[in-house]
């Protein structure tokens, strides 16, 4: 279930954008090897947020990303990720991930097997 602060912000997007929906992963069902993606997607309907449907939601190219998410994992690359908050602890901290972006890029790229 979407958390307090999940719903409020969700709320605050809901009043810009009236398609808006809110999408949450379920860290119970991600796993390496995983085979659908863990994503709930819940949307507005008589003034709440409910479950859109109980439809499986696919990913493009989910396999792939999973299989560059274990190299990143294998590496040790997950190290690299910065989020917003501890940007905002440390701000030499590079909170748009540059690193770890062009590490990604180096993973999809032809030269590694991928398109």
């Amino acid at each position: 279930l979407p958390t307090p602060c999940a719903l409020k912000i969700a709320e605050k997007i809901f009043e810009q954008c009236n398609n808006a929906v809110l999408l949450m992963i379920d860290g119970e069902k991600m796993f390496p090897g995983c085979r659908v993606p863990p994503i709930v997607m819940y949307e507005r309907k008589d003034a709440r947020w409910a479950l859109k449907d109980k439809h499986t939601i696919m990913l493009r190219q989910w396999e792939e990303t999973c299989s560059i998410v274990n190299q990143l994992f294998s590496s040790g690359d997950q190290t690299l990720l910065v989020d917003f908050d501890s940007h905002l602890d440390d701000i030499t901290k590079d909170w748009t991930n540059q690193k770890l972006n062009a590490k990604i890029m180096e993973l999809i790229s032809p030269a590694n097997g991928n398109v």
